[in-house]
């Protein structure tokens, strides 16, 4: 009997330090994007060039909110929250803002940006084989060193995470979470980073050519990652001014984390034929140069502003 319950009593903290160690691990992703961005130069204009506009424009959105919105919303619930209530007043204020610039930019201007962010890490990374079947890729002997000069236009339909009305609906029905006290901004931030979190693989699964119902079985095995990744990616969407910013950093993130899952698929998988890329990574050695060109036209670009 002693002996039973001592191999068997570590069982539950066992599970529950696994699922802490998978939080954090989750968590740390969108944080690490940030890192992996800024130090990387060559995708710096990927923001300054198409969404630092959208960005100045998005504080003009956040300006008048503040400044019209934030006190009579204050105001109110602080009859039933009382002081405490300018923590859910922001986050009421932010959210609004959220939607609003949403629902005027981020599905027609952002996501191609975020493509470009995600497509180029997994190229660092040494996974090219992942993106070539789907877009056109400059010779490496073109532009030296650059990722991002690399990409050409896709060959098909390319996207970060469908861009659906649901999302800003979703938005707009879960904003009222915040007027309940203590528990109701937790609850928002919770409920809208776990979608999030569910859509930032959306690209991985679409170059790996996963049917609908593979890439649903894969997401709920990842569900509990997801809502995490998803949450501080939330968190850093909802900073007035610099969430575009985020939006690229967090797809950064989101591709080393696939390239981390890519690596360990091939390895259980038994995968030959990789060699190791530029940033440590994996990249195809099975095809040469396929995939690439050196005689197709200019690198992809998009203007949105």
């Amino acid at each position: 009997m002693p002996d039973r319950w001592t191999i068997s009593a570590p069982a539950p903290f066992h599970r529950a330090g696994s699922y802490l160690h998978r939080a954090g691990s989750a968590a740390a992703y969108p944080l690490v994007g940030i890192y992996y961005f800024v130090r990387h130069r060559k995708l710096h204009p990927l923001f300054t060039g198409r969404l630092l506009p959208l960005a100045l424009i998005s504080f003009l959105v956040y300006l008048i909110l503040f400044a019209f919105a934030f006190l009579p919303q204050f105001a109110f619930l602080a009859i039933f929250h009382g002081w405490g209530a300018w923590i859910n007043t922001l986050f009421l204020v932010l959210g609004e803002g959220l939607v609003i610039t949403q629902g005027l930019f981020e599905g027609f201007f952002v996501d191609e940006a975020r493509v470009d962010v995600f497509d180029a890490t997994l190229i660092n990374k040494g996974y090219e084989d992942l993106i070539a079947p789907h877009r056109i890729l400059h010779a490496e002997s073109e532009f030296p060193n650059s990722s991002v000069r690399r990409l050409g236009k896709p060959t098909v339909s390319a996207a970060y995470q469908p861009w659906s009305i649901v999302q800003i609906v979703e938005l707009i029905v879960c904003l009222p979470l915040n007027l309940i006290p203590v528990v109701g901004t937790p609850a928002f931030i919770l409920i809208t980073g776990s979608r999030l979190g569910r859509l930032s693989q959306y690209r991985w699964y679409k170059l790996r050519g996963l049917t609908r119902k593979e890439r649903k079985t894969e997401i709920s095995r990842r569900g509990w990652d997801y809502l995490w990744f998803g949450t501080v990616a939330m968190l850093l969407e909802l900073v007035p001014v610099l969430s575009f910013f985020f939006l690229l950093t967090s797809a950064a993130g989101s591709a080393l984390w696939a390239a981390d899952m890519e690596g360990e698929r091939r390895l259980a998988e038994g995968e030959e034929g990789v060699v190791a890329g530029p940033d440590g990574g994996h990249a195809s050695n099975l095809g040469g140069d396929a995939g690439l060109v050196d005689d197709e036209p200019p690198h992809y670009e998009d203007n949105p502003v």
